[in-house]
């Protein structure tokens, strides 16, 4: 805020040229003391009762531009001129009408200032897709103003949250918003892993997933077989020492059975397995919910059971459907990835897609959804979609308690 002018001008020397400028601004009188006129300042109130950026900068400057002749105004004059630009109704209550930055949401541990940003991405977990959610928060934010708060519980705020979620989005999608509130700080990790075949999207899924629902650990299986490369040799463990869809041709001559390639795969998935048991068990001990993903995360190679008590494991397959779209993500891929050549790629499709035929088949045979990644939103949204609701599934409480 600007500091008052000064009481006592005739202390100071000035200039023919700024006592002109100083002519030329507008004061504002707020209580018998002279602050200047920001235009900033009101563009930021206005936006912050529903006022469009654009809307609210032409009125700003239309109000300044106005009573600037008079020179020096009090807040009457300024109310005046914005109710005859814009809705009366804005300015209800005028005096009682903090900011948004005015808001604190007061926590058991700690208090912060409410942000609509900050709310908004919190919504996206709750597969909520991100133009809804601005506009869930906007709407939140507005009944805040309305009610002239100054400070607001936790809890309350959730509960206003969840209302008008259900009011604008229906009730499924506000269930999944509570089931992830608990989760998110519960005293046990939430695994999720996404495998698949190579060029379905599975990386790209993990890492937009992982932003929505505010996880800050992901990993991949390529790096993890990366690792283990370094530590064992190609003879003796060849699996690990090519990729998915030519594994197999690392092992000796007659190593593998009928079916080489799938046979490659398998074993390279089950030695991959064991760096992906290390990651979650850490993870455990850390209590860090982590987004997993990649091709060696076979159905069936990964013996979940024993994480059951320890933390909340989700397994979802990725699959591409649409062969002709295996080449777009490829060329993708290259140009952020100089060392994975699309050719290379394309030139092994057919045995890709003998593999997810694999992930597709054991997917079934094990009873772990599929997401097939044909538009990449609807993708991200099916995987939350998925994560919230059989989280929810699994809760023994009631989520109203949450309210």
């Amino acid at each position: 805020m600007s500091e008052p002018e000064p009481i006592a001008p005739e202390a100071v020397s000035v200039s023919a040229p700024a006592a002109a400028a100083e002519d030329r601004r507008l004061w504002v009188d707020e209580g018998g003391v002279r602050r200047p006129f920001m235009r900033g300042i009101m563009i930021h109130s206005l936006m912050a009762r529903g006022v469009p950026f654009d809307e609210a900068n032409r009125v700003a400057n239309t109000v300044r531009n106005r009573l600037r002749p008079r020179g020096l105004v009090d807040k009457a004059a300024i109310l005046e001129v914005l109710h005859e630009l814009l809705d009366p109704t804005l300015f209800e209550a005028e005096s009682r009408l903090p900011v948004a930055a005015e808001i604190t949401v007061q926590g058991k541990r700690r208090s912060q200032p409410f942000s609509k940003g900050v709310l908004a991405q919190s919504l996206l977990a709750a597969a909520i897709d991100p133009s809804d959610s601005f506009e869930v928060a906007r709407d939140i934010e507005r009944e805040l103003l309305k009610r002239g708060l100054t400070e607001i519980d936790r809890r309350e705020l959730r509960r206003i949250t969840h209302d008008t979620i259900e009011r604008r989005l229906g009730p499924r999608t506000a269930r999944r918003y509570l089931v992830w509130r608990h989760y998110e700080a519960g005293r046990r990790p939430v695994i999720l892993l996404l495998g698949g075949a190579a060029g379905v999207g599975k990386t790209s899924l993990a890492l937009e997933v992982a932003h929505r629902l505010g996880i800050g650990r992901v990993l991949s299986t390529d790096s993890i077989r990366q690792i283990m490369r370094l530590m064992l040799s190609a003879d003796l463990v060849p699996a690990i020492h090519g990729s998915s869809y030519d594994a197999y041709t690392h092992f000796p001559p007659g190593a593998l059975g009928d079916d080489p390639l799938l046979e490659g795969f398998r074993a390279q998935a089950a030695t991959v397995a064991v760096g992906v048991r290390a990651s979650i068990e850490r993870a455990i001990d850390e209590n860090a919910s982590t987004v997993i993903d990649g091709v060696a995360l076979f159905p069936g190679a990964l013996e979940l059971a024993p994480y059951q008590e320890r933390a909340d494991v989700i397994f979802l397959v990725v699959a591409a459907l649409d062969r002709d779209s295996w080449a777009a993500r490829f060329s993708s891929r290259e140009a952020g990835e100089s060392q994975r050549p699309a050719h290379e790629y394309l030139a092994n499709l057919d045995r890709i897609l003998r593999i997810q035929d694999q992930f597709l088949e054991a997917a079934d045979r094990h009873g772990i959804p599929i997401v097939v990644n044909d538009r990449f939103d609807r993708a991200v949204l099916l995987v939350l979609r998925h994560l919230t609701e059989s989280l929810g599934k699994r809760s023994d409480f009631d989520l109203r308690s949450l309210l």
